[in-house]
């Protein structure tokens, strides 16, 4: 049973994690809120990260192209799982999928300097 007094909002400061990545917690905690986030979007149908209910869990702030760059990574990440569920590891899809989110992982390494937490 989720009782709505104990969800905690995910915040994700891009200007703080880019202070603070060689603090080993802190770039912890951000691969943590990542996981949470991905979890949320795996369980709301056809979710993404403008829906109402969701958007109340978190609050990403930085930079526009920071901010840009992980919805991207993100996003990619959701279509990449939803591909091995669909067609299996060895279809030309899924292929497709993890060759669009290695290039979207890419372009948020590159435009935030922090290592995606997912490989």
């Amino acid at each position: 049973m989720l009782n709505e007094d104990k969800i905690v909002k995910i915040e994700i400061d891009f200007e703080e994690l880019k202070k603070n990545q060689i603090n080993e917690s802190f770039v912890s905690m951000f691969g943590s809120a990542v996981k949470l986030l991905m979890g949320y979007l795996l369980r709301q149908p056809g979710g993404h990260l403008s829906g109402n209910s969701l958007s109340s869990l978190y609050n990403v702030s930085g930079r526009r192209s920071d901010v840009t760059a992980f919805a991207r990574a993100l996003g990619n990440e959701k279509s990449y799982i939803e591909a091995i569920k669909q067609n299996g590891l060895d279809h030309p899809d899924t292929f497709k999928s993890k060759t669009t989110l290695q290039r979207a992982i890419q372009g948020f390494e590159k435009a935030t300097g922090l290592k995606w937490p997912f490989k």
